[in-house]
């Protein structure tokens, strides 16, 4: 089963669209949406969630339509967006005594489990909180209450390097249960290539791809060659391209280049930049 089915979603703002947004996201698995600021990643995590209406398609979390029944649904996702609000003058033994009133699975005893290894105070002022230490802390709530779908915006912005690496760790952890899947967004490209499955393009509220992380390393690959070679390539091979004095650098399909021409690997990063530059 998918634990997220996205199908024909648009969403209309002054400005701005969410065009037609198909996507699948398996369960046991994480796909990574990437997108420069205002590509629509934070308005399709949500549209997910129904904070705002769509205007057209359909969402589907765990089988069940997003609007049908949100309160149950809201049960089984952990979330964590790019600001973490809770009140100022709480802490998180506060924050512990509101959640375990609101989640019927709220497990307290993993929840201060978790703040330890975060390195999270537990009576400290959230209005003292470091941005890191909120994204933390947000971390730690998404996790308690034994959800099976995973929602992140910008989980991992403002966590040093060695926390960050110690929580990716904790999200692939989570998804080792074949029930359980993550939906993470982004500006950290290696993040996302280190941990998922599938990756997302999003460009000014257009899908540019989504497939299987794998697959994109084993399609795609980058050449560099004069501008007299490049012209002799099929158009259709050529994913994004990068002119300059020295000649042409390249995205391009493996199997349809010449077999004699050199192909080095492609990252994720280099993959969207090079796409994104060719759409505008």
């Amino acid at each position: 089963m998918n634990a997220l089915e996205i199908r024909g979603l648009s969403k209309n703002y002054p400005g701005f669209q969410l065009d037609n947004l198909n996507l699948e996201l398996p369960s046991g698995c994480i796909m990574g949406l990437i997108g420069e600021n205002g590509a629509g990643k934070s308005t399709t995590m949500k549209l997910i969630l129904n904070m705002i209406q769509r205007d057209s398609g359909t969402i589907t979390i765990l089988g069940k339509d997003n609007q049908e029944n949100m309160k149950l649904t809201k049960e089984d996702v952990g979330v964590v967006l790019d600001e973490v609000g809770f009140p100022e003058c709480f802490n998180a033994r506060m924050v512990n005594s509101i959640m375990k009133n609101t989640f019927q699975n709220w497990e307290e005893q993993k929840f201060y489990e978790l703040l330890q290894k975060l390195s999270v105070p537990d009576k400290k002022a959230f209005k003292d909180f470091s941005r890191g230490m909120k994204m933390k802390l947000g971390i730690a709530v998404a996790l308690a209450h034994k959800p099976k779908l995973l929602l992140l915006d910008e989980a991992t912005s403002g966590l040093d390097p060695v926390v960050r690496d110690e929580v990716l760790d904790m999200f692939s952890e989570f998804t080792r249960d074949e029930n359980h899947a993550i939906l993470i967004s982004s500006h950290i490209v290696s993040d996302l290539e280190k941990i998922c499955d599938y990756i997302a393009f999003l460009h000014k509220g257009k899908l540019l791809l989504s497939e299987e992380k794998d697959l994109l390393m084993e399609q795609y690959g980058i050449i560099r060659c004069s501008r007299e070679q490049f012209l002799e390539l099929s158009a259709d091979a050529v994913l994004g391209k990068k002119e300059s004095a020295y000649g042409v650098e390249a995205i391009v399909q493996r199997n349809r280049i010449p077999s004699g021409m050199n192909i080095s690997p492609v990252n994720i990063e280099e993959l969207f930049l090079f796409m994104v530059k060719e759409e505008r």
